[in-house]
């Protein structure tokens, strides 16, 4: 499930109401199912570690905090916005679901923040955390099959003109088949793919296995799965966008990636290629996607996340053409929240033994 008009506080309450006996079987399958990445050291050899004695849990309720309390006996869980926060705020040690610069400037004792998302960019932005060191761990990695998903959902849709023929039953209209050129196959096909990380590797796995050829960026290095032709670093998304039929964004909004599809970029996108943005609408200049809608610089787009959002009444990109928009919904299934619940348990577990933790964050790079 992932988070959109809720506070994070609610959020957190959302993810983290289930009953931790829900939680799939056990740690060790999450970490092998999801091939989430352990810290290199110890948490314990952080500056300022020490085993915590007080967490702040946004949303949850009471049940859930002594089923917390069964895997941290010695940790006392309090509840966000109660009085009885506001009296220990300074004496807190960790965050659970929420991060925010209020929470953090009351609580100088905070050493650790474990959200219940995987976009972390409104925390890790806030300078307390860097100025602190304070350990952010996310949830990285697990909602990237879900989101592969609902991509390729989006690509079939715009390649089969779903999104003519959907709308066109809606209001009772017979339409025999599409201008020529608009419906296409995905076979020997290219996908780009711009930030390869979990996400994008899902995105990635999938396409393959429809028979499309697929290429990607990434900041890291040119490593990748094998069922990725090339990997390109970020200088040369221009060149292989050029050359891809579609274009998929997974990458996280960092001050690098803000605004990186502009103008400029769908202008060398072919004109029957299409974009597809499952990640941050941050990313895209929004008024130079739908000047590239109108004026047919590109074939179509398919948005799961829009800037500014949610989209409000009236704006251009409702009446932009050839769009398909869903409400950043992209990692909702029917799958529960046993992923994420493991991982809370067994960071919690780490945390306060002091042992490698799952999933963190590198505050410098955003993500």
């Amino acid at each position: 499930m992932k988070c959109r008009w809720l506070v994070a506080a609610a959020c957190a309450s959302v993810l983290l109401g289930t009953s931790l006996e829900a939680a799939e079987s056990s740690a060790a399958n999450v970490i092998e199912r999801y091939d989430l990445q352990e810290a290199d050291t110890p948490v314990k050899e952080r500056k300022g570690w020490r085993k915590p004695k007080r967490i702040l849990v946004g949303g949850m309720a009471s049940r859930l905090g002594a089923e917390l309390k069964a895997a941290a006996p010695d940790v006392e869980f309090i509840a966000a916005g109660t009085p009885e926060a506001k009296a220990k705020i300074a004496s807190i040690d960790a965050v659970f679901g929420f991060c925010d610069a209020d929470t953090l400037s009351a609580g100088k004792s905070i050493q650790w923040i474990q959200m219940v998302t995987a976009g972390v960019e409104n925390c890790v932005s806030l300078p307390a955390i860097k100025e602190r060191n304070i350990l952010v761990t996310n949830m990285q990695r697990i909602a990237g099959p879900i989101i592969a998903e609902h991509v390729i959902a989006m690509t079939m849709a715009l390649a089969r003109g779903l999104d003519v023929y959907i709308p066109a039953q809606a209001q009772g209209q017979w339409i025999p088949r599409l201008p020529p050129g608009r419906a296409t196959t995905v076979d020997g096909k290219t996908m780009l793919v711009v930030g390869l990380g979990g996400i994008g590797s899902e995105v990635a796995k999938r396409a393959h296995a429809l028979g499309m050829k697929v290429t990607a960026t990434r900041n890291s290095g040119r490593s990748g799965p094998d069922f990725v032709s090339y990997v390109g670093l970020s200088d040369e998304l221009p060149k292989l966008a050029a050359e891809a039929d579609f274009v998929v964004n997974t990458a996280p909004l960092t001050p690098q990636t803000k605004g990186m599809f502009n103008a400029a970029f769908f202008g060398k996108m072919k004109p029957t290629a299409y974009f597809i943005n499952i990640a941050r609408g941050g990313s895209v200049v929004t008024s130079d996607l739908v000047d590239a809608l109108n004026n047919k610089t590109i074939a179509g787009a398919a948005l799961d996340v829009t800037d500014p959002e949610p989209l409000p009444a009236g704006h251009p990109l409702w009446k932009a053409p050839n769009l398909i928009l869903t409400p950043h919904v992209s990692a909702d299934s029917d799958l529960g929240s046993g992923a994420q619940l493991a991982v809370v348990r067994e960071n919690l577990k780490r945390y306060s033994a002091g042992d490698k933790m799952l999933s963190v964050v590198d505050v410098t790079r955003g993500y």
